[in-house]
């Protein structure tokens, strides 16, 4: 169970950071992707499921990390918002998209910095357990 949380984690570390790249180097393509956020039920199940596994993940793999009570209460948080977010109907969340995506289309370039920082912040501290 550690192997396959270590390997999300640093899954999505690396997607964090491909991101950034995706925003970087191909603007409308992320802009794209990130309007389907929570764009129909479909896309909103999926993205709790992927945000429940990422959380897990993290909780789980916490202890092999550098400052692992940091990672485990960032692994909470992505938890308990996951959960909040499945018990309300899924309108909703598409309903707050409309209103926070433009934002984040609007500073896509300070949103790449973000989801880079935190990316590579993520690797960083799973490399504690490559050095184990």
């Amino acid at each position: 169970m550690r192997l396959l949380s270590g390997i999300v984690v640093v899954g999505f570390g690396l997607y964090l950071i491909g991101l950034a790249v995706v925003i970087a180097l191909k603007p409308l393509l992320a802009e794209r992707f990130i309007k389907s956020f929570a764009s129909s039920a479909r896309a909103h199940y999926t993205e709790q499921v992927s945000r429940l596994t990422v959380g897990a993940a993290i909780v789980i793999f916490a202890p092999s990390m550098w400052y692992p009570d940091l990672f485990e209460g960032f692994g909470w948080l992505i938890i308990i918002t996951t959960v909040g977010l499945l018990l309300i109907p899924w309108q909703w969340h598409n309903k707050f998209g409309r209103w926070a995506i433009p934002l984040a289309i609007r500073h896509l370039q300070l949103y790449a910095l973000g989801a880079s920082a935190l990316g590579a912040f993520i690797l960083y501290a799973v490399s504690r357990a490559a050095l184990s």
